[in-house]
């Protein structure tokens, strides 16, 4: 069995066993095993960092067994420096919610951990998997997890929010589906790198690209798809929240990176106008909607879709930085706008987790997370006040963490695209400030608003660590951002080859006859 194979089935496997362990009613030997399991997971997973070739764009750690041989379906994995780093983000952040949920979660605490640990080694299938069909049954399987997750341990309308995040996701990657049929169909395969290779008509592209886009564009979420996202954090426990705005929103921007970029070049092309204004409406409208928001939950939310707006424009600019371009060059920007789309993913991630575990903090004091209830938490809680404004810092953009790398390559993009793609997406740079500094004024400063804040207490060890080792992540990727663009590089420059080689039958038979 590969690494890939054992990051994937590990926590399958030991959430199966915290499952069973747990009928016996001791949840002290359930969270144990559930964190030695997400240990042992994070540690392994080094494994693709510390064997990785930072020079090739080839998948590594390639494992391929046939699987369904009458359908040429394969169990065939294989990861390269794009799908990497979401691999570490995933194995990284998943010990983090079994601590944090190690005091609060009282209710099926076992079944609990499971959930978490079966959901993790779902996402590694989704990263590493370079079968369509194999990559459509992780896809699908991870709605399962996360529908228990929010549907026992959540609040009081978690049925509703829970239906909702079902069908929205699940009716998208139905579509998606129909595209992986078709391109079985005209390529014999279900290999994802034969359909970046496969002559596809034009419309047909727009139809596969469509069908991509109803997929990937629930789970990043963009505007208009957006709806199901608010509902679902602020109904999802505090480690739900985290892995679906860390994690399980990345797959809609891995999704346009794997498959829509590459296998229909010409119709992202011809519909990049399309996803270019749904991005820039989550960035600057969305930003608006964050601005009244009264509940923390939900404002992060909003705060994730303007945020994840910039991922999806970084990523489709390719095609109006070239028709700005001149030579035969290709333009900075292109490289810069998906760097920064792919920056912006990872830095997303680490952000918008340490901020629901913030509101996860102040929440297991006071059951509240309406704005409105706090105020002056800087006097009882010194520690956690200090770390909540960094968080909400890097949220906004400041320069030296990471929230400042992606979206700053993403805005110089735009400059070479068009001056008001710049100016609309640079919005966010007072719009993210606005909403995150008047949330903080309002809990962390000013005075104190109830009676219930003269009683806090400050940070525990557990949550302090978990808060401190998310604040040098964050620091960390902002000073020295290298290690993870030098990783990525290779398959990006690959991936911006692909994207400008037309895949319309006819261009390929003039140059073969070339």
């Amino acid at each position: 069995m590969g690494l890939l194979s054992i990051l994937i089935w590990l926590p399958v496997i030991g959430g199966l066993a915290v499952l069973a362990i747990g009928e016996r009613g001791d949840a002290r030997i359930d969270r144990w095993l559930a964190l030695a399991i997400s240990l042992l997971t994070f540690v392994l997973s080094l494994g693709l960092y510390t064997g990785f070739d930072f020079a090739t764009a080839d998948m590594q750690f390639v494992e391929r067994v046939a699987w369904i041989p009458a359908f040429n379906i394969e169990y065939y994995l294989g990861v390269d420096g794009i799908s990497t780093p979401l691999i570490l983000l995933s194995t990284f952040l998943t010990p983090m919610i079994v601590v944090a949920g190690w005091e609060v979660i009282k209710q099926r605490p076992a079944q609990y951990m499971a959930a978490f640990l079966i959901l993790e080694g779902l996402m590694v299938g989704v990263f590493s998997a370079l079968d369509g069909m194999l990559f459509y049954v992780f896809w699908e399987a991870m709605l399962i997890p996360m529908f228990i997750i929010i549907g026992i341990w959540g609040g009081e309308r978690r049925v509703y929010a829970t239906v909702k995040f079902f069908l929205y996701t699940f009716l998208g990657s139905v579509l998606m589906l129909v595209a992986l049929v078709y391109l079985y169909l005209q390529s014999g395969s279900f290999s994802i790198l034969d359909f970046h290779e496969l002559p596809i008509s034009s419309t047909a592209q727009i139809w596969i690209f469509l069908a991509f886009l109803a997929a990937f564009a629930v789970k990043v979420p963009m505007w208009p798809v957006h709806t199901w996202l608010p509902d679902a954090h602020v109904e999802a426990p505090t480690g739900g929240s985290v892995i679906l705005a860390a994690v399980l929103l990345k797959m809609g921007g891995y999704g346009f990176v794997r498959f829509s970029l590459p296998i229909t070049p010409d119709g992202s092309a011809a519909l990049d106008g399309l996803v270019i204004a749904m991005s820039l409406i989550a960035v600057v409208y969305i930003g608006f909607v964050a601005l009244v928001q009264q509940d923390m939950k939900k404002l992060i939310a909003y705060s994730s879709i303007a945020h994840m707006g910039f991922v999806t424009l970084g990523l489709f600019l390719v095609w109006a930085i070239l028709q700005n371009g001149a030579g035969d060059e290709v333009p900075s920007g292109v490289s810069m706008g998906i760097t920064g789309a792919m920056v912006q993913m990872i830095s997303h991630g680490l952000i918008s987790g340490a901020m629901f575990l913030c509101v996860g903090v102040l929440y297991d004091r006071m059951h509240s997370r309406q704005i409105a209830d706090y105020g002056g938490v800087i006097n009882t809680m010194p520690k956690f006040a200090a770390l909540m404004v960094f968080f909400a810092m890097a949220n906004a953009g400041l320069p030296g963490t990471s929230g400042f790398v992606g979206e700053f390559l993403v805005i110089l993009a735009s400059f070479q695209a068009s001056f008001w793609y710049a100016f609309l997406a640079a919005t966010t740079l007072v719009l993210g400030a606005a909403y995150t500094l008047w949330m903080v004024k309002r809990v962390i400063f000013g005075e104190i608003a109830n009676d219930q804040v003269k009683d806090l207490h400050d940070m525990n060890g557990r949550e302090g660590w978990l808060l401190g080792i998310l604040a040098v992540s964050v620091l960390a990727l902002g000073v020295y951002p290298d290690p993870l663009i030098d990783m990525m590089r290779p398959s990006l420059d690959s991936l911006i080859t692909h994207v400008m080689d037309s895949k319309l039958p006819e261009v390929l038979t003039e140059g073969l006859a070339e």
